[in-house]
């Protein structure tokens, strides 16, 4: 029962059209334009795009080609992780002068625990609006945010108001708000899955609390219990300030397609060495190298061989990265690789197979937000 559950404050801020906007700040000139970041030249592929660019279907990951037939007047801007992640530092400062606990998820958003916070202030939603306007005033750019008793109804709830609103899903709308939602809305469920759920005449949140767990096991593996419980506002995991990094990569996409395996492994050198140096700087290492492929019909392939000790060295990344390579003929010429390490040694295997365990606590559903 919902109302058994621990009940948590939890705020879910994503800075609207991240990369663009702050691309818009330091040239503003593209403000109110079309622009895309990243995707310039005949190979490149779109990292972000600005709410003017994504009204003509414009998004992430389309390649620069596609998104200029789109919309003619597209604007290509460089990308700027550097930049990006100097403002994520200051977006960040802003939500610590509230909680410590704060898990960021990617550069542009995070999720805050405000349960207990710094200003001594019992309204989420007043403390969303007042970390929303600090970070327009201080940094210049808008942030959407979500409000509710969960991390996974404070995502969705994120979204609900973009770009710059927020949304609160306060404890007695929960099961409401779950089952009048489309299910393309529901995190974790993703095209192809939705897809699934439309041809079972799973549309709604209503559609999918109507069906049993052995029915969503059977037909949705491992995810079937996450779905069955999150419509029901069931969703325990709580917000960890230091999140445990599961991978690290590099990849390079090709102004040319590659079909010799020579060209492939001058590339291959060069990515083993990116990914060498974001080992050396997040001081981690890891056992599982894998060689991600996508050819030049965009199939894509991976390969994955596990070592039985920890790597960071560039020349061993290599020579597992080039064993990989020539597993198997290629199907095709090659338009991308990358090099990924994972099963890094900052997983905590005891952590990763502990189970959360809450205490039950009963609360009532009258909870100020």
């Amino acid at each position: 029962m919902l109302s058994e559950l621990p009940i948590r404050k939890i705020i879910h801020v994503d800075m609207d059209a991240f990369y663009a906007s702050v691309a818009e700040m330091d040239d503003p000139s593209l403000k109110g334009k079309a622009i895309a970041v990243g995707g310039g030249g005949t190979r490149g592929v779109i990292n972000a795009a600005s709410y003017e660019a994504r009204k003509f279907g414009v998004k992430s990951a389309m390649s620069g080609r596609l998104a200029i037939k789109l919309c003619p007047h597209l604007i290509f801007v460089k990308t700027d992780f550097a930049r990006y992640t100097e403002i994520s530092k200051k977006v960040r400062s802003i939500f610590f002068d509230y909680t410590d606990l704060v898990e960021p998820l990617s550069l542009d958003e995070a999720y805050l625990d405000v349960t207990e916070n710094k200003k001594g202030n019992p309204s989420a939603s007043l403390l969303a609006q007042e970390i929303r306007t600090r970070i327009f005033n201080e940094l210049g750019l808008t942030a959407s945010a979500g409000i509710s008793i969960n991390k996974f109804i404070a995502k969705v709830a994120s979204d609900y108001n973009k770009p710059n609103g927020q949304k609160t899903v306060n404890p007695e709308e929960v099961l409401q708000f779950l089952e009048d939602l489309d299910i393309r809305k529901f995190y974790g469920v993703g095209k192809v899955t939705a897809e699934k759920m439309y041809q079972k005449g799973i549309f709604t949140g209503k559609d999918l609390k109507s069906k049993s767990l052995e029915y969503l096991d059977d037909n949705f593996g491992k995810s079937g219990r996450y779905y069955y419980h999150v419509v029901r506002g069931i969703h325990t995991s709580e917000v960890k300030p230091n999140r445990i990094r599961k991978s690290l990569a590099a990849e390079r996409t090709f102004s040319e397609n590659l079909s010799s395996e020579i060209f492939m492994l001058e590339k291959l050198e060069h990515i083993a060495e990116e990914v060498a140096k974001r080992l050396s700087k997040s001081k981690v290492s890891g056992k599982t190298v894998t060689l991600k492929i996508k050819y030049s019909d965009f199939t894509l392939q991976t390969r994955s061989k596990t070592l039985p000790y920890f790597v960071s060295d560039k020349s061993i990344i290599l020579e597992t990265a080039k064993d990989l390579l020539f597993q198997e003929k290629m199907s095709n010429s090659v338009r991308l690789l990358g090099i990924s390490l994972s099963n890094l040694n900052t997983e905590d295997s005891k952590k990763k197979k502990k189970e959360i365990k809450e205490e039950p606590v009963s609360v009532q559903l009258k909870f100020e937000f």
